[in-house]
């Protein structure tokens, strides 16, 4: 049928419209967000943004700070929106929605501690300042090295606390039985 659409490889398509950066290694990131990126801004106009702060300033995704005296008064996100904006916002709630993976890891810290909306804002700066710097920078995606690290300082602490309780309670070896499945 000449009208149907035709099967297209978007991560071909993005890696050579974008110079050979994968922009699909970044764990959640869709065809749709590269489309929008695409379309909106393109590579030229990404790199006219010399910091990635004036990148997710112009996105409308970078806190706006009011300090005064030294204490903060207000650092909403200003209101706006733009369909790039939108993109990186669902983006960032599909990773949300994930199982694993340092950018799920850090959205469920932030659910967990100021909410939905706030983590899915913050995570749509950080996967611009990402994007920004892999474009712009050339610099490849890779997830921090230091995540591996927390994660087991995580483990060494629950290992802690649980030894801590074990001693609070009074319990020994015999009382405790743990069997493997």
């Amino acid at each position: 049928n000449k009208n149907a659409v035709s099967q297209t490889d978007m991560n071909l398509i993005a890696y050579q419209y974008f110079e050979g950066v994968d922009l699909m290694a970044i764990e959640g990131v869709s065809e749709g967000l590269i489309m929008t990126l695409i379309a909106e801004i393109g590579l030229d106009g990404i790199r006219k943004f010399p910091t990635a702060k004036q990148f997710t300033a112009w996105l409308r995704l970078a806190p706006n700070n009011k300090i005064s005296g030294g204490k903060v008064l207000s650092n909403h996100i200003p209101k706006g929106s733009s369909r790039l904006k939108i993109a990186f916002r669902n983006t960032a709630n599909a990773i949300g929605n994930l199982k694993e993976g340092w950018l799920a890891d850090f959205f469920k810290r932030l659910n967990y501690k100021k909410g939905r909306a706030t983590a899915v804002s913050a995570l749509a700066r950080k996967l611009a300042v990402i994007i920004w710097n892999m474009l712009v920078k050339g610099q490849s995606y890779q997830p921090p090295s230091l995540y591996l690290f927390l994660d087991e300082k995580r483990k060494i602490a629950a290992a802690k606390r649980i030894q801590k309780q074990i001693t609070k309670f009074g319990l020994t070896d015999r009382d405790i039985e743990i069997t493997k499945y």
